[in-house]
């Protein structure tokens, strides 16, 4: 697992060209800034997720802030589908997953997990086989689980390494890729 510290982090991102909005929002990269209709027209995602089938296409940033009815909407179709407990997701992680969508070329992506329940995650601690940490940023609505249908995860987990803007799981053998907004680290095989 390689770590960066917050300052290195601030560091890179600035070297590559991210610029921070006014303190407090959060940061986006430079290839995003490219892409100034985009940006001005707001950022959408589109989501299938795979245990309910349930999808959602929302645009959830206008361009200046971030749309409180769309954030409830993506918040209720990450919730933990176990229990139905809902949680705020962290609107950074959207952020993430939208400079993935722009740099892969759009698409929908497949949730396999996103929030979870302490009492989900704890039983998945004790028979998922490994992976599931006890202190999951997945429980902070932080973590989200995925999959780009029509990229190789191993080119996803390689966009999102490049973006440097979080944690990056690379779980091949169920094929997803873990995000979260914590710290820059990275797991999993470095190889496709």
């Amino acid at each position: 697992m390689r770590h960066s510290s917050p300052a290195k982090n601030l560091r890179r991102l600035l070297l590559k060209g991210v610029f921070a909005a006014p303190i407090g929002l959060p940061m986006m990269t430079a290839r995003a800034a490219q892409l100034p209709a985009i940006i001005a027209d707001g950022r959408q995602l589109s989501f299938r997720h795979t245990h309910t089938d349930e999808r959602l296409e929302v645009v959830y940033h206008d361009g200046r802030n971030y749309l409180p009815p769309a954030l409830q909407r993506m918040n209720w179709l990450l919730r933990d589908f176990r229990t139905g407990e809902a949680q705020a997701m962290d609107p950074q992680l959207f952020d993430i997953l939208h400079a993935l969508r722009i740099n892969l070329g759009g698409g929908t992506f497949e949730i396999i997990s996103a929030y979870r329940s302490p009492g989900t995650n704890e039983m998945l601690r004790k028979t998922g086989g490994g992976g599931v940490a006890k202190r999951s940023l997945h429980m902070d609505g932080r973590a989200i689980d995925i999959r780009l249908p029509g990229v190789p995860t191993h080119r996803l987990r390689d966009a999102a390494i490049d973006l440097g803007l979080g944690g990056v799981g690379y779980y091949p053998e169920s094929d997803f890729v873990h995000v979260d907004t914590g710290a820059v680290r990275t797991w999993g095989p470095t190889s496709a």
